[in-house]
């Protein structure tokens, strides 16, 4: 029953799918084509998850769904978000090191940084500062398609100068609008009190569908999202990371630990790999019982012995592991599983599966590598791939080690030329880096059956009537406190006038001492000259 309601669900949002798409190209596309980069609408046209996102976060209602798509594709021209590089974005925005990613949450989503004591409020860079927020935002998107972001705001050191109410409608739009379900939570941390009305303004902003995803937390509060080691030291964590530019911060992928033990380098792993190869044959060559005076070497039929030796180890070796059921199609490999790895607490969920298959015409050189190197053994972590074969990579964990959804996985593969007999170690160290395809797959901690029924059931019981109260009570807390906040700034803007009314009035009367003092000084010097005998 429940997979035949699930099916229907299926059918219904591919319906809904089509549908938002039909009404968009006669609504909206025969207007005028030149509102849109025609990328972004032969983007619409292809990928379902960019209309579901669409869809979801307007509650599949068709009409709201259009409205933010047509608001997003606008924006997404206006701003050249398709051609937004490193090299267009000024590079003292990147020295500043005021907005950057980096880091996990304790639910495996990327953290966007943004230090606000940083940021100071300039009319004159305020496009590029969007562009900037819009360049990191595209670059994560395409990087890890459909993964959520966890938005910080070090509020650290800051003032009401560091607050700039235009900037942040900007970021808040852009999780709203142009790019909807990508915000997973907002946590505003180490707040302090004086900004209180303002941060209140923007809850009213994020709207009903992403209020619950603001969290106002301290330096001890911010823990419960965050585990130390993604915090900075002022925060109560232990990162030692510092931004720096450049380069860019981004994942600190490392070579795996082979299943025989940690590997130095990949050189030192060609060499193994040769000196076991070589010791294997000679203690088969004096361990066989025949061989008693030199023979003829088939090479035809050692090879054939290799090949099924070869198929019998894989055989092994995959034995136990999850199966892949999902494909990226990459431009020189096929990777399998499209997205994520899954891993579970039962010794049979310590293991996956990860099937490269080469649909090219050349030799595809392939390495995998880690953002927790001492937890997983990979095998084979670095080989190649035949034209139209597969490689079957198993991942598994190591001892006790535990999968956690901060783990990340990065496929690397190039093309080899056929003609030539290249070591893999000397192959990746002179390959040019526009030609290697990269590919990342993130872990995904599979729960317990009880645990899953568990959280359910305490979801539904936290969940319910008191939710809308609080949001309807926040809602109008939101409007005392937008008022209460107009009234200070219209107060502190009259302030203002009158300070300068003064100090114009002072600066008046001090040229009006001088001059008076001159005038004195000339009077006593005629007085002076007029009493001399002549």
């Amino acid at each position: 029953m429940a997979e035949l309601e699930q099916h229907e669900g299926e059918q219904d949002i591919e319906k809904k799918i089509e549908e938002t798409r039909q009404k968009f190209k006669n609504e909206f596309l025969q207007e005028s084509t030149d509102k849109y980069d025609s990328r972004d609408v032969e983007r619409l046209d292809k990928d379902d998850a960019l209309v579901e996102g669409y869809l979801q976060w307007r509650l599949c209602v068709v009409e709201d769904a259009l409205k933010l798509i047509d608001e997003s594709l606008q924006w997404r021209k206006e701003f050249g978000v398709n051609d937004l590089t490193e090299s267009a974005i000024p590079r003292w925005m990147f020295e500043t090191g005021a907005v950057y990613l980096h880091g996990y949450d304790k639910e495996g989503n990327k953290l966007f940084w943004f230090k606000v004591k940083l940021h100071v409020k300039d009319t004159k860079t305020i496009v590029d500062k969007k562009k900037y927020v819009a360049f990191w935002l595209e670059r994560y998107a395409k990087k890890e398609p459909g993964m959520p972001l966890t938005v910080i705001f070090d509020m650290a050191e800051s003032g009401l100068s560091n607050i700039d109410m235009e900037f942040v409608k900007y970021i808040i739009n852009c999780f709203k609008v142009y790019y909807p379900n990508f915000l997973s939570k907002m946590i505003i941390v180490d707040m302090p009190w004086i900004m209180n009305a303002a941060w209140k303004i923007v809850k009213s902003w994020l709207g009903p569908e992403a209020v619950s995803k603001l969290k106002f937390a301290s330096r001890s509060e911010v823990h419960g999202f965050i585990d130390p080691e993604y915090l900075p030291a002022h925060m109560g964590g232990t990162d030692p990371f510092k931004y720096s530019y450049p380069p860019l911060p981004d994942d600190d992928f490392q070579t795996p630990i082979c299943e025989n033990g940690p590997i130095v380098s990949e050189d030192e792993l060609e060499s193994k790999e040769g000196d076991m190869e070589s010791k294997d044959a000679l203690e088969s060559s004096f361990s066989s019982e025949v061989a008693v005076k030199p023979k003829k070497v088939n090479f035809l039929e050692d090879s054939l012995r290799a090949e099924d030796n070869d198929k019998g180890e894989t055989s092994s070796r995959t034995k136990g592991a999850r199966k892949p059921l999902t494909t990226f199609k990459g431009a020189l490999l096929d990777v399998s599983p499209a997205e994520e790895l899954s891993f579970g607490s039962a010794e049979t969920e310590k293991r996956c599966l990860i099937i490269l298959s080469n649909m090219t015409k050349n030799k595809v050189a392939f390495k995998v590598r880690t953002t927790a190197p001492e937890k997983y053994r990979v095998k084979p972590s670095s080989s190649f791939c035949e034209p139209g074969a597969s490689v079957d990579i198993v991942v598994s964990l190591h001892g006790g080690s535990q999968a956690s959804p901060q783990d990340r996985f990065l496929v690397m593969a190039a093309e080899m030329d056929n003609s030539l007999s290249q070591e893999l170690a000397q192959f990746w160290k002179e390959v040019q880096k526009a030609k290697i395809m990269e590919h990342r797959l993130r872990c995904h901690v599979v729960e317990s059956l009880k645990q899953t029924v568990s959280l359910l059931r305490d979801d539904t019981v936290e969940t319910g009537s008191g939710e809308q109260q609080e949001f309807h009570t926040a809602a109008l807390d939101d409007n005392i406190h937008f008022t209460s906040l107009m009234r200070v700034i219209t107060c502190n803007a009259r302030l203002e006038q009158k300070l300068n009314s003064c100090l114009w009035v002072q600066k008046v009367l001090i040229g009006l001492v001088l001059i008076l003092v001159l005038l004195n000084l000339l009077c006593l010097r005629l007085l002076t000259s007029s009493q001399q005998p002549s």
